[in-house]
């Protein structure tokens, strides 16, 4: 047995082609298309490739996108500031601060100034609340690519015995929450899993595995249940290699379903940042246009 792939470039090129027929409506039917800000602390060169990502997928949807530099040595209040006046500006429908920031930024105060309608990350405390009792459509975009990736197989996640391996704010705690909300029943894995030595017993039950940690290789091959569909949201670089955080080659064999990395999750996590974009949109103008 070998899985078949999740191939997260088909699957963002298929989301894409349906929002931008979402935006072409938007535009006919009130004359706009949603803006995006991403405001970046300095000029770092891997963050800036990923801006620039995202610019040019906005720029296949035919979403305006504009990346927004200020100094790296900026303090918090001043870019509060400029937050508080993007919030204001009714020309702006998303903002995203990229990430990482300084040391001397505290990100999550500063996350928390974004207006809630306008959050483009889904990260605004308010928003993560709203999650629980399903009032929000600005879902955290990584967790969002996982639920495309799981909704593509077509399998039903009812019932399903899912392990999430990785509790960050970003991706394992929201991400609990979308598959409660599928009646799924979760697991959550964390370093005291570990630390407990009970990992493995927990991996290998899973139907369902997703894995966000950021180390490579520590879910084993030998540990995936057979048939379990395996979702790897692990960026590491090993030497001149990109690998995730499951070992791919054994896994293959055993699962049903698997993420490559890299050409899995992220280029879907993109395309949600700009789903959330339209939402947003739509939340400000109230439109009532739907596909």
């Amino acid at each position: 047995m070998s899985a078949k792939l999740l191939d997260g470039k088909s699957l963002a090129a298929q989301i894409k082609e349906k929002l931008k027929r979402e935006v072409d409506q938007l535009r006919a039917s009130t004359g706009q298309v949603p803006r995006l800000v991403n405001i970046m602390l300095g000029n770092d060169h891997g963050s800036c490739a990923y801006a620039n990502s995202q610019k040019r997928v906005a720029e296949q949807i035919g979403i305006q996108y504009e990346l927004v530099t200020l100094p790296h040595n900026i303090s918090q209040q001043d870019l509060i500031d400029h937050i508080k006046r993007f919030n204001r500006d009714e020309h702006i429908h998303g903002i995203m601060i990229h990430k990482p920031v300084p040391t001397h930024i505290q990100y999550r105060v500063v996350a928390n100034y974004v207006d809630i309608t306008k959050d483009l990350e889904g990260i605004n405390v308010a928003n993560i609340g709203k999650l629980i009792v399903q009032e929000t459509k600005l879902i955290p975009c990584t967790p969002a690519a996982v639920m495309e990736h799981l909704h593509s197989t077509r399998v039903p996640l009812r019932g399903k015995e899912v392990v999430i391996v990785g509790h960050s704010e970003i991706v394992g705690k929201p991400l609990n929450l979308l598959l409660l909300e599928e009646y799924a029943t979760v697991t959550v894995c964390h370093i005291a899993t570990s630390e407990a030595g009970k990992l493995m017993e927990h991996v290998r039950r899973a139907d369902v595995l997703v894995v966000a940690v950021g180390k490579p290789a520590l879910i084993k091959g030998e540990w995936i249940k057979q048939g379990a569909i395996v979702i790897d949201v692990g960026i590491n670089q090993v030497g001149d290699k990109i690998v995730g955080d499951v070992e791919f080659e054994v896994a293959q064999k055993k699962a049903s379903y698997i993420t490559p990395v890299p050409g899995g999750v992220g280029p879907v996590t993109v395309v949600m940042l700009m789903r959330n974009g339209i939402e947003a949109f739509k939340l400000q103008t109230k439109s009532k246009v739907k596909v």
